[in-house]
C-alpha cells in the first residue's frame, strides 16, 4: 500500500479530473473517459501499480464511471427534449454486441498494446475535434440496414478499446448524417450507457493477476470509481447547461490540442517506454 502522504494528492487529483470530465461529458459530447483513462493511468502508475494489466484497470474503471455520468446526462438532456430515442432503440443491439467484443479483446491485451491503441484512436478524435467542420456530411439520414449493422458494433467496440462512452464516435457519426449537434450530444450520452453497462459487467470477471490496486473487483477499481462518480454527479449537469447556453466551438479547439498531446504521449510511452 502507498503511504498516505503519497495517496492523498493522487486522490485529490482524481477528484479534480473527475469534475473536469463531468463537464466535458455534457458540454463537448466527447465523453469524460477520454480524459479519465490517461488520468487513471498516470495516477496509478505514480502509486507503483505499473503492471502489464494497468490499462485494463484504467479502461474498465473509466467505463464504470460512464454508467453514472451518461445516465445523469441522458436525464438532463431528455428534460430538454433533445434525446432521439428512435436512434437509441435501433442502434442499441449492435452497440452492445460491439462493446462485449471489445472487452473480450482488451482482456487478452497488455498495457503497452492498449496504450498504442488508445493513443492512435485518441489522435484521430483530437484531429477531428480540431479540424472537423459542422457542414461535413456523409448523408442526410442515419444509416440503416447493413450499414447500421456494421457501424453500430464498431461504435461499441472502438469505445471499449478507449474506455470511453459514445460521444467521441457517436457525435461525429450523427452530425455527419445530418443530426443537429445538440441532439447528437444528447443521444450520444445514451450510447454511453449502451456501451458501459454490458462492458463493465464483463470487466468484473476479468482476472488481474498482478499489481492490483486496493478495492479492485475484476478490472474495476472501486476507489477511483467512487471519487470520480461523486464529482461527475455534481459537474455533468453544468456541462449540459453550458452546452445549451453557449457556443462550445472555441473550447473544442483548445481541448483538441490537449487531446492530441495526450495521444502523442501515450504513443511515445507505448513505443519507447
Amino acid at each position: 500500500m502507498p503511504e498516505l502522504n503519497d495517496l492523498l494528492p493522487m486522490l485529490m487529483l482524481i477528484a479534480l479530473i473527475g469534475g473536469f470530465a463531468g463537464v466535458l461529458a455534457g458540454l463537448l459530447g466527447v465523453g469524460g473517459g477520454i480524459v479519465l483513462v490517461p488520468a487513471f493511468f498516470y495516477a496509478l502508475q505514480s502509486l507503483g501499480y505499473d503492471g502489464p494489466q494497468l490499462m485494463q484497470i484504467c479502461l474498465a474503471t473509466s467505463l464504470a464511471t460512464i454508467i453514472v455520468t451518461s445516465a445523469r446526462s441522458v436525464h438532463a438532456h431528455n428534460k430538454k427534449g433533445a434525446v432521439d430515442w428512435e436512434i437509441l432503440r435501433t442502434w442499441a443491439p449492435g452497440i452492445m454486441v460491439g462493446a462485449i467484443l471489445g472487452v473480450l479483446l482488451v482482456a487478452q491485451l497488455r498495457t503497452q498494446t492498449l496504450q498504442a491503441i488508445f493513443g492512435g484512436l485518441a489522435l484521430i478524435v483530437g484531429l477531428y475535434l480540431g479540424f472537423g467542420r459542422s457542414d461535413w456530411r456523409l448523408g442526410e439520414t442515419m444509416p440503416r440496414g447493413i450499414k447500421r449493422a456494421t457501424l453500430s458494433p464498431m461504435v461499441g467496440f472502438l469505445s471499449v478499446l478507449m474506455g470511453i462512452g459514445g460521444g467521441s464516435f457517436g457525435v461525429p457519426l450523427m452530425t455527419l448524417h445530418g443530426r443537429p449537434i445538440h441532439r447528437a450530444v444528447a443521444t450520444a450520452a445514451g450510447f454511453g450507457l449502451l456501451i458501459a453497462v454490458p462492458s463493465v459487467i464483463a470487466f468484473l470477471f476479468v482476472d488481474i493477476a498482478q499489481s492490483r490496486p486496493p478495492l479492485t473487483i475484476g478490472a474495476v477499481n472501486l476507489g477511483a470509481f467512487g471519487i470520480v462518480v461523486t464529482m461527475t454527479l455534481i459537474t455533468a449537469p453544468w456541462g449540459v447547461r453550458l452546452a445549451h447556453a453557449m457556443d462550445p466551438k472555441p473550447l473544442r479547439r483548445v481541448f483538441a490540442v490537449f487531446l492530441v498531446l495526450v495521444a502523442l504521449n501515450m504513443l511515445r510511452k507505448a513505443l519507447w517506454g
